[in-house]
């Protein structure tokens, strides 16, 4: 791990921003009509965390995991947050959290060697289980995903050559590493983004995609066998430089998907920001108008199968034709955006910031 590496993966944007709400075509929450005048709310957290990790599993509850160590979970539509952070875990970052209801999670911890931890809760977060700690001082762990309450898959950055890949089959209480000869060799400095619990996502009960950067070119490598063999195809989205590549991925199905990301340096513009794929994965085109900086997470929203959201450090935009248009809805500061099947969409980050998308 060369240092410009770690400060990539462990990367801290400090923008700040406002949250504005805007009349726009989203979704309606309950008793809202598509037209109403909506966009984020803020929730009250009372911590300065930055939540990463975000599982919103539907309209009353979510999970939210970020730095210091810190899990909050709400059960009552983010009206209040109960901080139910493992004992103990303040000096872990947690940069991604899955959830499948309301007791029941998995957090990731991210960073080199033992520092990479996942912990589960069966009693929504009274206590937490280690049932895994990495050991071997080269792999990094960046994300995770699950096909459903017993499978899922982590990724680690390349090792001798090649992304790994954990695999459990009883929730997150034990896992293992899978072999890697059916991975694509992975190119010099490529490497996965820690940024907001997408670069790992899966569809449906085999199909799964793994993000890179910071190599030539910005790939997606598909697994449509729950992660033994990977197919590595090349994004629109520019690379070659270690700040620079797909920092996350959304698929409505096995066929749809969306692709975000570009340069997380304030300093540095971000070209080509999103991509958009209709053929799982085997082909990607770039967005005709694509977010105007860099993105760190993206969502389907959950009614109609054309709009979505895309979330980072500068703003909040908005696609209704699939991913090949964007524009700007909210220029508040968040990092990731999760979506649920019954309506609700969430959205966190920096300083503690926790939204709703609803009525002003």
């Amino acid at each position: 791990m060369t240092p410009m590496g770690k400060t990539r993966r462990t990367m801290s944007v400090g923008l700040t921003g406002a949250a504005l709400a805007l009349a726009t075509p989203l979704p309606a929450q309950a008793g809202e009509t598509p037209t109403a005048a909506a966009g984020w709310q803020l929730t009250t957290t009372s911590t300065d965390a930055r939540f990463r990790g975000l599982a919103a599993v539907d309209r009353a509850t979510a999970w939210a995991a970020g730095s210091k160590g810190t899990v909050l979970r709400t059960t009552d539509a983010g009206r209040t947050w109960r901080d139910v952070s493992p004992p103990g875990a303040e000096a872990l970052e947690f940069r991604d959290v899955e959830a499948f209801d309301a007791r029941r999670a998995v957090v990731l911890a991210i960073g080199e060697g033992e520092a990479s931890r996942v912990l589960r809760t069966e009693d929504g977060g009274a206590t937490w289980t280690e049932s895994f700690r990495n050991t071997d001082p080269r792999a990094f762990y960046d994300c995770m995903t699950f096909f459903d309450r017993r499978h899922g898959l982590a990724m680690s950055d390349p090792v001798e050559g090649k992304f790994r890949v954990l695999a459990t089959r009883d929730g997150g209480r034990s896992w293992r590493v899978l072999p890697d000869r059916g991975m694509p060799a992975a190119q010099p400095g490529e490497a996965g983004f820690a940024a907001s619990g997408q670069c790992l996502v899966s569809s449906g009960p085999a199909d799964v995609w793994l993000a890179t950067g910071g190599g030539a070119a910005a790939r997606v490598l598909h697994s449509a066998d729950r992660g033994l063999t990977w197919r590595a195809v090349e994004s629109t989205i520019p690379a070659g430089e270690p700040a620079r590549g797909v920092f996350a991925l959304a698929f409505r199905d096995r066929g749809h998907g969306l692709a975000v990301g570009g340069d997380y340096r304030a300093d540095q513009p971000s070209p080509r920001a999103a991509a958009v794929t209709g053929d799982a994965g085997r082909s990607w085109r770039p967005a005709a108008a694509p977010p105007p900086a860099y993105r760190s997470g993206v969502a389907w929203l959950p009614r109609g199968r054309s709009a979505a959201l895309a979330v980072g450090p500068t703003g909040t935009d908005l696609t209704t034709d699939g991913g090949h248009t964007w524009r700007t809805v909210d220029d508040g500061s968040y990092d990731t955006v999760d979506c649920t099947r019954d309506g609700a969409c969430w959205a966190s980050g920096e300083r503690g910031r926790i939204a709703r998308w609803g009525r002003r």
